[in-house]
Order: C-alpha cells, then sequence, then structure tokens
C-alpha cells in the first residue's frame, strides 16, 4: 500500500483521522496551513508517526510533491463555520474551492489511480427533509428576518401554511446551501464529482453532521456550537442558546468520524454518505447535557438568531451502515461528559 495524504490533518478532525490511520499501520503524510484562525501554534498533539508538510493546498507545486507515492487522499482542509460576515466570502471560496480545485487538478495530472475522500457537510442540504400531514414531503422556503423576529422559528408548508415534523434527510434529497459556507460545501462535492467523471477517480464525499469532541478550537466564531457553548463554560458564562433551543441536529462524535473515513478510504462506495450518529437531539439539550457535565452555568435561551442557520437538519445513515459498514459507537451521552472536560485547542 502507498502513503495517504490528509490535508488539513492537524485541525480538529483531521487530527483525529491520522491517528487512527497511523493505529491501523498506515504510512501518513499531512499538509496543513496552521491557519490562523484555528491555530494559534503548532499543536502538541500531532502523531510522531506521521510525516508533516507546512503549506497551502492552494500552492499547486507543492501539492505536486506531497502527492509523490500517494494513493489515498483524505481532504479535510477547509475553512468551516458560518464564519462572522458575509465579507468572509472570498477567504471561503479561496480555502475551500480553489484549494479543492488545485488538489484535483494535480491529481489529474499524476493519471493514476487514486482514491479520494471529501470532508463535506450536512449544510449542503440546507433545511432538512420535512412533511406536511396534507402535502406529504414538501420543501420550505428560507426563513424569513420577520418571521425569526416575531419568534417564528419552525418553517411551515408553503401549500397550506401548516406546521411540519422534520424527518431524517438521505442522501437523495436535493443540495440547497443557504450560507457561503454551504455553498462552498457543495462546490467542493461538484469539483469532486468532475474530477471523478473525467478521471476515473473513486471518490466519496462525506457529509459530517455536527462533530464534537477532543481538540476543537476555543474561543472562535468559526467554531462549532458545542464548541462555542464550552468555551462559554471554561470563561464562567452561560451557554447562550439561539432561537428556543428545539432545533435539532445530529451530533456525532470525532472519533466515530475519523472511523469512517478510514472505512471510506479502503472501500469502493461513491458520492455521498452522511456520517452521523442517527440520533437527533435539539440544541437546547446540547447545552444543557454540557452545563450538568462541566458544572457551569444553566443554559440562558436568548431568541437570537442567525440568518444563514437552518431549523432542523439530522441524517439518515441507512447508506453508511449498510454500503460503508459505519455505525457510531460513542453515545450522546458518553461524549458530552468527555467533552466537558476535554482541553480545547487554542
Amino acid at each position: 500500500m502507498g502513503v495517504v495524504l490528509v490535508t488539513g490533518g492537524c485541525g480538529f478532525i483531521g487530527s483525529h483521522v491520522v491517528d487512527e490511520l497511523v493505529a491501523r499501520g498506515e504510512s501518513v503524510r499531512v499538509l496543513d496551513l496552521l491557519h490562523a484562525l484555528s491555530h494559534e501554534r503548532k499543536p502538541d498533539y500531532l502523531n510522531p508517526a506521521a510525516a508533516y508538510v507546512f503549506g497551502d493546498v492552494q500552492d499547486g507545486e507543492l501539492v505536486d510533491s506531497v502527492l509523490e507515492g500517494v494513493d489515498r487522499v483524505s481532504h479535510q482542509a477547509a475553512m468551516v463555520g458560518l464564519g462572522v460576515d458575509f465579507a468572509d466570502v472570498v477567504d471561503y471560496v479561496r480555502h475551500n474551492d480553489l484549494g479543492t480545485a488545485t488538489l484535483l487538478r494535480s491529481l489529474a495530472r499524476r493519471r493514476k489511480d487514486v482514491r479520494l475522500v471529501l470532508a463535506s457537510s450536512m449544510v449542503v442540504y440546507g433545511e432538512g427533509r420535512y412533511r406536511c400531514a396534507e402535502h406529504g414531503l414538501v420543501r420550505p422556503a428560507p426563513r424569513t428576518p420577520e418571521a425569526l423576529e416575531a419568534g417564528e422559528f419552525d418553517p411551515a408548508c408553503r401549500a397550506c401554511g401548516r406546521s411540519l415534523e422534520p424527518e431524517a434527510v438521505p442522501e437523495s434529497a436535493r443540495i440547497d446551501p443557504r450560507n457561503v459556507y454551504a455553498a462552498t460545501k457543495a462546490q467542493q462535492e461538484h469539483l469532486c464529482s468532475a474530477f471523478a467523471r473525467e478521471t476515473g477517480a473513486s471518490v466519496a464525499a462525506l457529509r459530517y453532521h455536527n462533530v464534537y469532541g477532543p481538540r476543537m478550537p476555543r474561543d472562535t466564531p468559526y467554531a462549532g456550537v458545542a464548541s462555542i457553548f464550552r468555551s462559554d463554560l471554561e470563561g464562567g458564562r452561560a451557554p447562550r442558546v439561539f432561537e428556543d433551543g428545539c432545533q435539532l441536529r445530529d451530533f456525532v462524535h470525532v472519533r466515530d468520524v475519523a472511523s469512517a473515513n478510514v472505512l471510506a478510504l479502503a472501500a469502493d462506495v461513491t458520492g455521498p454518505l452522511n456520517v452521523a450518529s442517527g440520533e437527533p437531539h435539539s440544541i437546547g439539550d446540547l447545552a444543557r447535557e454540557l452545563s450538568s457535565a462541566f458544572g457551569g452555568e444553566e443554559p440562558a435561551t436568548t431568541g437570537e438568531y442567525r440568518l444563514g442557520d437552518v431549523r432542523h437538519v439530522f441524517a439518515s445513515t441507512d447508506r453508511a451502515s449498510v454500503e460503508l459498514g459505519f455505525r457510531a459507537s460513542i453515545s450522546f451521552a458518553e461524549g458530552i461528559r468527555e467533552l466537558a472536560t476535554a482541553p480545547l485547542r487554542a
């Protein structure tokens, strides 16, 4: 077997992928920018058994050199999160889409068989899957500022205005990105699909749901909600829960996500796969469980909102289970207890 390249292998998810690959005896090479939005300094958890190259995936010559001897690529490098405001759009497109395009160009030039696993995201779905009692499966319109200001957080049926019942979203659902980060992740999938069609390469896109666990970055608007809540608690503050706290997500532990990546690198499965626990929980549940495990302030439900957020999105895990053999093994309660005491990354 050749070398496995992990882009973004110093980051939250990527570093766990590296650890899992090393534990299985793989030869691992990492390419990571150590972007200032994610890293204050080189992390102290880097696996000494991997080879590290520090640089930008947008650097075509560098990418050409690190691909020497590589037969599998785990592409984790990306700017993540909803960001601060629309001014972040250029950075998101540059790091996520131009970076991916540069990697794919180098892979295509090599004209060798390669297995590529892309770190995608559930954000490509936009709102999740909803059912109306009268009209069946429906796709709600984006929530308006007026409705959100009025505290009308749940989307309604476009045809009759009735309330909708959320359901687990399968990979066959039409993608509908509703913020800048989501748009760049959807474009990454499109670029990888085009690469696969034109080169014959084997490509899978793992649509991560809400990943949490050790090594999450602290005190940054680009982190996930679990990290933001944990940072609040560590700072002696009550976690601030937006909307009414009832929005549903699927929280999946980072070590389970790493396991899914390793399985995908070794499999022939192509196309998108949801990587999730299969058990939805509300944002309010997360805040309360984490506060209790940490022994900190009770969460404060604020009614605030972010226009780019969606109401409910959680996963059908059937395809990953049947075709990839992946099932999450770490329960929500166990994972949150660990997160309450795990060190966050500076």
